[in-house]
């Protein structure tokens, strides 16, 4: 049996009862949920130093001291969410600790602050990749948006085949970037120790010397804040890993901070001892591996390597925001076809969605990893100090065991990530971050009008509302006509079926037309008045639509059933041949209350 491209591309649907075997093992785990975390170290340190350019060769020493404190940073918050795993292990992340202890409204920021941010994850770390393949390849750099978009319908397709074929997927470049790095360290160090760099006198010249150092530094920070963003995937998907869920899921968030600490630190401390400065044309992790390695073979593994980890960074994206948004879709917040599970037990629509919203900056931007980088961050900072806030909330009420002592770590938490979004607020506002702050409320103003269409579909569909429809008293079928064929014949027994009152209708266009068919339906009509529709301006939905509103004034509490002959043709291209009226009628009626529209097909042969 031939397989379709759908199965070849995705794989075979599976059963809802093998879900619990498509969960993540810790090993698996780390890959698929900490790759937007590690992958950052490759732009981190960079984004870092691009910042503190700014203000000449004299501000470049800083480098690792930012890289230290954003590392301390990274412990604070990965011990407050370590708290939020036991504390919610259901899942859910910020969103749900907002929402619960905080409300409604600090829950859907939070929940898009997330959303945001996920699209962001994967427009710059798809961007970052491509970047290092171009460090590499320079040859390639005219064709960036191109890769980015490849890339992005690959990453797409291994997450719609499922969540353990993802991590399979991510496992291998996640595990040999680690290693690649870690042995960049280890030979760097030893280069460093055994081989003393000579200190070089850069000369750097910028348009903003006269810029403030202090504001220098903390866009750098800022900048360098990007290295956080991830950490909560963790904490939102705890569900997707196996049992004990929140045991595992806590202990892959330890295993991930620690190496996003350890790299990073590692990563600054030598590119600053090795004098590397920013280039446009090559990345700060490329010169670093060059200035170690040369141009020999693990050059080009840290190279691919770091190019495939940036690349499947989209792959945490891909795996939480799906997640996020079937959770508040279930909440009636989003769309409820995001609540779905697909095939392959994933959340299908989310994660098409995704590849589509994400797909858009990379086109606006060029591909530009400088570019969208301001946008970067807002968001998680924003969602970090909301479920901190929240968690703060929760111990208070719960007052269990060490509930002071949990509060004040989460407290800790919630005044450190605060201030790091000001800064981040402040620092990048006017280059882009705008866009994130507007685009955060815009956001949740929409879940708002979603949440509000749903509750009043709910009121009025409801069976207790004390308010019954009253009974029809009258039922008028109306065929309209395009001839006199085979199709039609079908439509007026099948409307004789329904009601005694059938009217055919024939919208007038022709006069010598509606006299032949007027004579023809005399012999086949079966007895069905025909009613004929003068058309001046020759439309056919209108004299219709203003028939039917004559029926409804005639029989007010009456029903009118309007039947569409319609004719199916054997192959897909043969619809382009015919006219689409009825779809067009269709479409009408369907705003029309007490009117029904049904169709009665033919199915052709040749």
């Amino acid at each position: 049996m031939p397989v379709s491209i759908k199965e070849f591309l995705i794989g075979t649907p599976l059963e809802t009862v093998k879900e619990k075997h498509e969960r993540l093992t810790k090993t698996l785990g780390l890959a698929v949920f900490s790759s937007d975390a590690l992958s950052s170290v490759a732009y981190g340190t960079e984004e870092i130093m691009i910042a503190l350019l700014a203000g000449g060769a004299a501000l470049m020493h800083f480098t690792l001291p930012i890289a230290v404190t954003i590392v301390g940073l990274v412990a604070i918050v990965a011990i407050s969410y370590f708290q939020t795993i036991h504390a919610y292990p259901s899942g859910g992340g910020a969103y749900i600790v907002a929402k619960d202890n905080l409300g409604t409204y600090p829950g859907l920021v939070a929940g898009a602050a997330l959303l945001v941010d996920y699209v962001l994850t994967v427009t710059v770390s798809i961007s970052a990749g491509v970047a290092a393949i171009t460090s590499a390849f320079p040859v390639l750099a005219n064709h960036a948006v191109f890769l980015c978009l490849i890339s992005i319908t690959f990453i797409m397709i291994v997450n719609l085949r499922g969540v353990k074929e993802s991590g399979k997927a991510v496992s291998f470049p996640v595990y040999t970037f680690i290693g690649g790095l870690s042995l960049l360290i280890v030979a760097g160090l030893f280069k460093w120790i055994s081989i003393p760099v000579p200190a070089v006198q850069k000369q750097v010249v910028s348009a903003a010397t006269g810029a403030l150092p202090l504001f220098i530094i903390l866009r750098a920070f800022a900048s360098g804040c990007a290295t956080l963003t991830g950490i909560e995937a963790v904490s939102n998907g705890v569900k997707a890993f196996r049992e004990p869920e929140a045991k595992n899921a806590a202990m892959t968030l330890g295993w991930m901070a620690f190496i996003l600490g350890a790299l990073t630190l590692g990563i600054a401390f030598l590119a600053q001892s090795f004098h590397i400065v920013p280039k446009e044309s090559e990345t700060v992790l490329s010169q670093l591996a060059r200035s170690v390695f040369g141009t020999g073979p693990i050059y080009y593994i840290i190279q691919f390597s770091t190019a495939l980890i940036l690349i499947l960074a989209a792959n945490t994206s891909f795996a939480d925001f799906p997640r996020l948004s079937s959770i508040m879709a279930a909440d009636r917040y989003l769309p409820r076809q995001l609540s779905n599970r697909g095939d392959r037990l994933v959340f299908s629509n989310g994660i098409v969605l995704l590849g589509f919203f994400s797909a858009v900056p990379i086109i606006i931007f060029g591909g530009n990893t400088n570019a969208l980088i301001p946008l970067y961050a807002v968001g998680v900072f924003t969602a970090f100090t909301l479920s901190q806030a929240g968690m703060v909330r929760h111990w208070y009420k719960l007052r269990g065991d060490g509930w002071i002592k949990s509060m004040l770590i989460n407290g800790l938490g919630t005044a450190v990530t605060f201030v790091v979004l000001l800064i981040i607020a402040v620092t990048k506002f006017m280059h882009g971050a705008w866009i994130v702050v507007l685009a955060i409320p815009g956001l949740v103003m929409l879940t708002k009008k979603i949440h509000s269409h749903y509750l009043d579909v709910a009121d009025e569909l409801s069976l207790n509302t004390g308010c019954k429809e009253a009974e029809y008293t009258h039922h008028t079928v109306i065929i309209p006509l395009s001839g006199v064929h085979r199709a039609v014949l079908k439509a007026v027994k099948y409307g004789k079926a329904l009601s005694d009152d059938v009217k055919a209708v024939y919208v007038v266009l022709d006069m010598n037309e509606a006299k032949k068919l007027e004579g023809k339906w005399n012999e086949y009509g079966m007895g069905v008045p025909l009613v004929l529709l003068h058309s001046p301006y020759r439309s056919v939905t209108g004299p219709l639509m203003d028939y039917i509103d004559g029926i409804q004034t005639e029989y007010p509490c009456g029903v009118i059933t309007v039947i569409l002959p319609e004719f199916v043709p054997l192959k897909w291209w043969h619809h382009l041949l015919h006219n689409q009226t009825a779809l067009l009628i269709k479409g009408k009626l369907l705003f029309k209350k007490g009117v029904v529209s049904t169709s009665v097909p033919l199915r052709l042969q040749k």
